[in-house]
C-alpha cells in the first residue's frame, strides 16, 4: 500500500466521520425514546454518542478503505 493510498483513506475516513456520526447519533436517541417511551436524561444521552461515534469511526475508516481500494484496484480498470 502506497502512501497515497493511506492518506486518502485517512482524509476520506475523517470527513465522513462527522456527518455519519450525527446520523448514527440521532437515529439511536430517537429509537431509545420511542422504546421507553420518556425524554432521555444528559447522560444517557452523552452514552449514545459516545457509542455513535465508536460505530462511525469503524463504518467511515472501512467503508473509505473498500471504497479507495476500489478505486486503485488494477482490475477495475482493465
Amino acid at each position: 500500500m502506497t502512501n497515497y493510498f493511506l492518506f486518502s483513506v485517512l482524509i476520506l475516513a475523517l470527513l465522513l466521520f462527522f456527518p455519519v456520526t450525527r446520523l448514527i447519533w440521532v437515529m439511536s436517541v430517537r429509537r431509545l425514546q420511542r422504546r421507553t417511551r420518556r425524554e432521555l436524561s444528559d447522560s444517557e444521552i452523552q452514552g449514545q454518542l459516545n457509542r455513535a461515534r465508536v460505530v462511525g469511526a469503524v463504518l467511515s475508516l472501512l467503508f473509505s478503505w473498500s471504497f479507495n481500494l476500489f478505486l486503485t484496484s488494477p482490475a477495475v480498470h482493465a
